[in-house]
């Protein structure tokens, strides 16, 4: 009939088969009953550990001993939350230092011992390592060869395997190439690598993920990454972009503005400095002049003179957004616009000699040129259409 026995014999005799889920039921609420005992008890023991800072980066000796006598009886899940780590690391540690002890009834049972582990962890992380490219010779070789055929480090790494197909010992990660050679590079032989890489750079130069950063102001920073779709598009007027103009030897400077829509710019100078609290009154009187559907929002970097973007919001209503580190194409209509303004204010000159009116006669020259992306149009005739239209709009309403 294409059953199982065990099915014709449920078949057969159905007062049995039902007695015998019940007792499978009554096996699973038991061993349910004695998994939740187990963890009480757990959370009982590791509630007598340090906390987990204190505990540090790698797992402690009295760690591994709650691990060896609940391994077996919790998961690897429920074992890394009452500990306060990774599953991974609880994953990675079984895996590492359990070992094949026969029991009774169980000839291949795995079996984990806590001091055993600790010690072969402490041994394994004792340093310096001697390094792959230091003891291994015929692969330092290659390296070599490699790079001093222009190779980046990255290919030579991803081409390992190939060369060496049967010797997964021999396959190395970019990076490891990289520390062996910034770390090992002296006289001669740094100058030789930076011949050989293309950055020419003989020293590495640090790199920090953008979320791991200090924070840079006391109030919170609404990132760029944030911002509605409509500032991103340019479809809505209102959006702006700002940054400072620095004069010679950083001792003046002035405000910059451009609308993202009409690429309209307004300046502003700074004759008391350009800390955060006067670029903070230069923002507040600059905005406060503007309709208000034309002051929605600005994107700054992460310059100190936004030290106190919280209290511009406060005064206007206005919405600002900040840039990521070292990303001045976020920002890109107001670096172009920068670029035009030196022409008028070259690098290196006193900014504080210009009076607001010569910086206001300077900003209506540059709102009047025609712009090639506004259909040559000028930004100064963008910005009384959009106005045009905004009172016309008004007046149906009230109508």
């Amino acid at each position: 009939m294409g059953v199982s026995p065990s099915t014709v014999r449920r078949w057969e005799d159905p007062e049995q088969a039902q007695r015998a889920v019940l007792r499978g039921r009554e096996r699973a609420r038991e061993r349910d009953e004695e998994r939740d005992t187990r963890v009480v008890e757990l959370a009982t023991v590791v509630a007598l550990l340090p906390p987990l800072a204190e505990r540090g980066r790698y797992l402690t000796l009295d760690e591994r001993v709650v691990i060896a006598d609940h391994h077996q009886h919790l998961t690897q899940t429920e074992l890394a939350e009452l500990l306060g780590r990774n599953k991974s690391t609880i994953c990675r540690e079984l895996k590492r230092h359990c070992y094949i002890h026969p029991v009774k009834d169980v000839p291949s049972a795995r079996r984990y011992g806590a001091y055993a582990a600790d010690r072969a962890a402490a041994a394994r992380r004792a340093r310096p390592q001697p390094r792959k490219l230091e003891t291994d010779q015929p692969l330092h070789a290659h390296v070599q060869q490699q790079l001093m055929k222009r190779w980046s480090p990255e290919q030579i790494a991803r081409t390992l395997p190939r060369v060496f197909p049967e010797q997964p010992e021999r396959h190395l990660c970019h990076e490891t190439i990289y520390q062996a050679l910034y770390v090992q590079g002296r006289g001669e032989l740094r100058r030789q690598i930076a011949s050989w890489l293309r950055s020419g750079r003989a020293i590495r130069r640090p790199r920090r993920h953008p979320e791991a950063r200090t924070p840079r102001f006391s109030e919170p920073m609404v990132m760029v990454s944030e911002r509605p779709a409509e500032v991103a598009d340019r479809a809505v007027p209102g959006h702006w972009e700002g940054d400072l103009i620095i004069g010679k030897d950083n001792g003046s400077a002035m405000v910059t503005l451009v609308e993202r829509s009409t690429r309209f710019t307004m300046l502003a100078a700074l004759p008391a400095g350009r800390d955060a609290l006067a670029v903070r009154d230069a923002l507040i009187e600059l905005f406060t002049a503007l309709p208000t559907h034309l002051a929605r929002s600005l994107t700054w970097d992460q310059g100190s003179e936004m030290a106190r973007h919280h209290e511009v919001r406060a005064a206007t209503d206005l919405e600002v957004y900040f840039c990521d580190p070292a990303s001045p194409w976020m920002r890109g209509s107001n670096e172009n616009t920068n670029g035009l303004l030196r022409q008028y204010f070259p690098k290196g000159t006193d900014l504080s000699v210009h009076t607001p009116e010569h910086l206001t006669a300077v900003a209506a020259e540059l709102n009047g040129r025609p712009r090639k992306t506004l259909d040559w149009d000028s930004p100064a005739e963008r910005l009384a259409s959009l106005l045009a239209q905004a009172d016309e709009q008004r007046c149906c309403d009230d109508a």
